[in-house]
């Protein structure tokens, strides 16, 4: 019998298949099959399958497989809850673990609520050149606060990688059907970036506190993508100097809650350093034969409830009074 979790960090929810449990791993094909299986017709759906394997280097090794089936390089929220999941597992509250781009440290932090366990990851590789993300707009080698009509009339925009190639905006209020739109001609290849970029528009709403909304490659629209918020966090810090109080972190409310982001800038930003730190929430445990996960048959899987969600639901109403 294998088993896999449900999880989410601030709603972006997640499956946690540890591969190294099985038999039998699954092929490349076979994993992507199920995730966009799981994805789509299992307790409600979700964003994405986090695969972990065995790491030469760190604790455990992470894969991000979309709800589409395309992999990601890293993903923020995706990565606290597989972290718990290795803290839990190997009874560690600090250690590094594999991502696509880069070993990644993370580590336990206080509880966000009761009953609302938190992790800190790390986020890293920072890349602002044009090769990175990739991208190409009037020959510029890095989009920092620029005006692009071809984009959204007086609106300006900043590109970055982390390592996810992210474009960021920020607005005096999100419209969603503006993001929406973008992230369609954005998310998928375009003249612009031709392996398609994650959207994110931001409102900065006090000192330090900032709201967040992300269009996703491979996903659209998310409750909440890690790197997208630490991305947007990282540009806030460079263009709203006045708004940003490097010795604390930053509050980044998003449609499925909230996360903190400690950004620590670098005369050359690449080298700045970012951490993003919000619950891991583990809301279902999952039985299912080996054999029936190779053949990504889900009908006769056995659900168990953890009522964390219930948890995380009065941890919402907490912070939205």
């Amino acid at each position: 019998m294998a088993k896999f979790l449900k999880v989410h960090g601030s709603e972006n929810k997640f499956f946690i298949l540890d591969q190294t449990l099985l038999k039998k791993t699954l092929t490349d094909d076979e994993l992507k099959r199920l995730a966009i299986n799981l994805c789509e017709n299992t307790l409600n759906g979700a964003d994405g399958l986090l695969v972990i394997d065995v790491s030469e280097n760190c604790l455990g090794k992470m894969r991000v497989i979309n709800a589409d089936g395309s992999e990601a390089k890293m993903c923020g929220n995706g990565l606290r809850t597989v972290s718990r999941y290795l803290s839990e597992k190997y009874q560690l509250n600090e250690f590094k673990v594999e991502t696509m781009e880069s070993d990644l440290a993370v580590s336990k932090a206080p509880d966000f609520y009761e009953g609302v366990p938190a992790f800190s990851v790390e986020i890293s590789p920072i890349s602002f050149k044009k090769d990175d993300l990739p991208f190409s707009y009037k020959n510029m080698k890095e989009m920092i606060n620029q005006l692009v009509p071809e984009f959204l009339p007086d609106q300006s925009f900043s590109a970055v990688a982390v390592p996810n190639p992210h474009l960021i905006s920020f607005v005096p209020e999100v419209s969603k059907l503006e993001l929406g739109d973008l992230g369609q001609k954005l998310n998928g290849k375009n003249e612009y970036f031709p392996e398609g970029v994650n959207v994110s528009f931001s409102q900065i709403l006090d000192t330090n506190k900032i709201f967040v909304q992300t269009y996703e490659r491979g996903v659209g629209f998310t409750n909440a993508c890690g790197t997208g918020m630490s991305a947007t966090s990282l540009i806030f810090a460079l263009l709203h100097p006045d708004k940003f109080d490097p010795t604390k972190e930053i509050t980044v409310y998003n449609p499925g809650g909230m996360v903190k982001t400690k950004v620590t800038l670098n005369s050359d930003k690449e080298l700045s350093k970012l951490r993003l730190i919000g619950n891991a929430t583990f809301t279902h445990e999952i039985d299912i034969e080996e054999t029936d996960l190779h053949n990504n048959n889900l009908r006769n899987i056995n659900v168990v409830e953890t009522n964390e969600e219930n948890d995380y639901k009065a941890f919402v109403t907490y912070i939205s009074k």
